[in-house]
């Protein structure tokens, strides 16, 4: 069997992808800038997913922790992701539902000058929709990463929607946005990027 050519069509169907990102310069500017706003008001990032989504979400949230306010400041943005307590998150899946999940901790933790990111590749993870509601009815910003369908866009303030339907091409294209996004709000801040482990950018 030859699975050559398989190999190729995936690459072939990422890069295209990846490629139509470039119309999304302004989306990925405004989330950034979102960040920053969150960071200045002295308010927190949480991020919720499901399965891959949940570890993009983790890994979002990491790199997040590295932004800082100032140049010469100690700091940085808070980023918490809701699957990380998995007591909690288990015991309100197994008592409550699967999708009060992460609507729960939100309406525990979230506050006004909160951002909550949500990411979904269906669009349609009812406890990831339940989670930007409930942070929409507290009063904080909303962002959702999404494949090029799904209710969850109409539900928060700004929609990245990867132009996709192929689940693993949509969770890439949401870890170079994350990425982005995160190096846009650093620069945005002290006019570098550096890592959270503090190694500057080349």
């Amino acid at each position: 069997m030859d699975l050559q050519p398989t190999i190729t069509a995936a690459i072939e169907e990422h890069l295209t992808v990846i490629h139509q990102l470039t119309a999304m310069s302004s989306l990925i500017l405004q989330v950034a800038s979102e960040l920053v706003a969150t960071l200045r008001r002295q308010g927190k990032v949480v991020l919720c997913g499901n399965g891959g989504s949940a570890s993009d979400a983790q890994h979002i949230a990491a790199e997040m922790q590295g932004i800082r306010a100032h140049p010469n400041t100690h700091q940085r943005l808070l980023a918490l992701v809701l699957t990380e307590n998995t007591a909690l998150f288990t015991a309100i899946s197994n008592d409550v539902g699967y999708p009060a999940a992460f609507r729960r901790q939100v309406e525990a933790i979230v506050r006004g000058d909160d951002l909550v990111i949500g990411l979904s590749t269906s669009g349609r993870s009812p406890n990831v929709i339940e989670a930007i509601h409930a942070a929409k009815q507290i009063g904080a910003r909303t962002v959702a990463f999404l494949g090029e369908q799904g209710e969850l866009a109409d539900l928060a303030d700004l929609a990245i929607r990867i132009p996709s339907t192929s689940v693993p091409r949509i969770q890439e294209a949401h870890m170079l946005i994350g990425h982005l996004i995160c190096e846009m709000a650093q620069r945005m801040t002290t006019g570098d990027y550096q890592t959270r482990f503090g190694r500057k950018s080349s």
